[in-house]
């Protein structure tokens, strides 16, 4: 059995590091010329040449290394390259500058040092509130109110009051952020199990969980973090419900909110990153094709800057999603072969992601490039990358997805006309929404319509294909159906074979007829 290529955590950690930090992790253990520090760096070159983790083929590299002295020696160096990174990272983050400042503090209140320590305390505090880095603030006042409470520092009444009022008042800024940041969470991790919301039943569930989690004191709700956190859980709340217009000002609200404080996008990079993923598959959702161009823009200069680049998780998620948005773009206007192009290209930009890329997003940019094959027409190939979805087994994972999958994989069959298999693709197709409880009466009306046409012949077919696309037409405005026309545009299949042109063509005739394309 083939080796996994990153079953290793001391092999992905090693495979992450760029050149710079290669070369500064050398340079650090060097410094050292302890014996053990020498081994590890011979087991450090050695993983770095393997292409995929495989114990056997590295004892055979290191002969003189036994089973467990390997064992050991990969847990110094996992603690070695962490110890250089933090050296090497330390002014590139605000986080691991607090801690540093932190730790440096409570080295000279153990040495008895107490004033000192309390003078970095300060400047500590600044950078923090400066920041809006509340939870170091609180480690920083718990410190501050350890030395004023057990020493004598000679600290005015005045400033042990106003260091009382910061504890509370931040208590009571944390407490706000944890609910908030809950929510935003459980809502996200909802989506990524269900997708969107299936029925009347859903709604409820989720409003009523929604309404029940937002914190009573809205109007104490202030600071970056607070409303951050507000905008995402409504963001993810509408996103669920596909009350796209809600999502957009949402999302609108949590790039501004940056807009407000530039300093915070390279403070919290990875949240802006997200916010403008969110911003541009919002105009995708209202076809606000004019907005999606320019915001997609203004993403793709942002990739070029230093903050962009300053982290591998950084760089591959702004990589990922303007991705994404470039086919979601070929999608829009119906431009399917034009996307078919940047495919490989993607493809080999997430083989180089790998690491840091996880299934669910494998799994959407599978889907993504399906949709491009199966609008220009290449049923065989958009199969191809169908089945890469229908055979991922973790279960739980993008139910929605699954579901959706399927369904143009049956459409897929019906069109390259395989009637051997179409019978028994539809039943446990419909079977497999059936239990996923996504049967909508856009799903009931495919499938109605795919069982009947086996009855007719090709000469009678269009009164059948003009009689389902009345049916489907009139739901395009139902909330509970936008779901089946977000994952697949079945009415402009439908139209195609209506009015005898290309899905691109009609796709594209809508495009330029849109209000909201200039």
């Amino acid at each position: 059995m083939m080796p996994n290529h990153f079953s290793d955590t001391l092999f992905q950690l090693v495979h992450s590091l760029e050149k710079s930090e290669k070369r500064h992790f050398k340079l650090y253990i060097k410094r050292s010329s302890a014996k053990e520090d020498l081994k590890i760096i011979r087991l450090f070159d050695a993983l770095d040449k393997l292409t995929e983790y495989d114990e056997k083929i590295l004892l055979k590299i290191l002969k003189d290394f036994t089973k467990s002295q390997l064992s050991n020696l990969k847990t110094h160096l996992y603690k070695q390259l962490l110890a250089s990174l933090r050296l090497l990272k330390t002014n590139d983050n605000i986080d691991l500058k607090l801690s540093e400042q932190l730790d440096n503090a409570r080295l000279l209140y153990n040495k008895g040092l107490k004033i000192q320590s309390l003078h970095i305390l300060e400047k500590a505090k600044e950078m923090a509130k400066n920041n809006q880095k509340m939870n170091f603030l609180v480690q920083v006042i718990s410190l501050e109110k350890k030395i004023e409470t057990l020493h004598i520092t000679r600290s005015s009444l005045e400033k042990t009051e106003r260091l009382a009022e910061e504890a509370l008042e931040i208590s009571g800024h944390i407490d706000r952020v944890t609910r908030l940041s809950n929510l935003a969470l459980l809502l996200y991790r909802w989506y990524v199990m269900n997708g969107h919301a299936r029925n009347v039943e859903d709604e409820k569930d989720i409003r009523s969980f929604f309404k029940s989690s937002l914190p009573t004191d809205a109007d104490a709700i202030h600071g970056f973090y607070e409303k951050l956190y507000l905008y995402q859980s409504y963001c993810w709340y509408a996103f669920i419900r596909q009350d796209f217009l809600m999502y957009y000002r949402y999302s609108q609200k949590w790039i501004d909110l940056f807009g407000e404080d530039p300093l915070m996008i390279s403070v919290e990079t990875g949240h802006y990153i997200k916010g403008m993923h969110n911003l541009l598959n919002a105009h995708f959702d209202l076809r606000n094709f004019k907005k999606f161009k320019i915001t997609l823009k203004q993403f793709e200069e942002f990739a070029k800057t230093t903050v962009a680049n300053q982290h591998d998780n950084f760089r591959t998620h702004t990589s990922i999603y303007i991705n994404s948005a470039k086919i979601n773009q070929f999608l829009m206007q119906g431009n399917f072969r034009e996307g078919l192009e940047i495919v490989p290209c993607i493809e080999a930009k997430l083989k180089e992601y790998s690491l840091f890329v996880d299934n669910h997003r494998i799994m959407v940019f599978n889907y993504k490039f399906a949709s491009l094959y199966f609008g220009a027409g290449e049923y065989k190939i958009a199969i191809d990358y169908l089945h890469k979805i229908i055979n991922e087994n973790q279960s739980g994972l993008r139910n929605d997805l699954q579901c959706y999958a399927r369904l143009m994989h049956l459409l897929c069959h019906y069109e390259i006309g395989n009637e051997e298999i179409l019978d028994s693709l539809i039943k446990s197709v419909y079977r497999f929404m059936a239990k996923m409880k996504n049967l909508t009466l856009v799903e009931e009306a495919i499938f109605s319509f795919l069982r009947h046409s086996f009855k007719v012949k090709a000469k009678f077919l269009k009164p059948e294909l003009e009689e389902f696309l009345k049916k489907i037409k009139h739901l395009e405005g139902d909330r509970f159906e936008t779901r089946s026309f977000a994952y697949l545009d079945v009415i402009s299949w439908v139209e195609a074979k209506v009015y005898e042109k290309s899905m691109e063509e009609i796709v594209l005739a809508k495009y330029m007829k849109s209000p909201h394309r200039v």
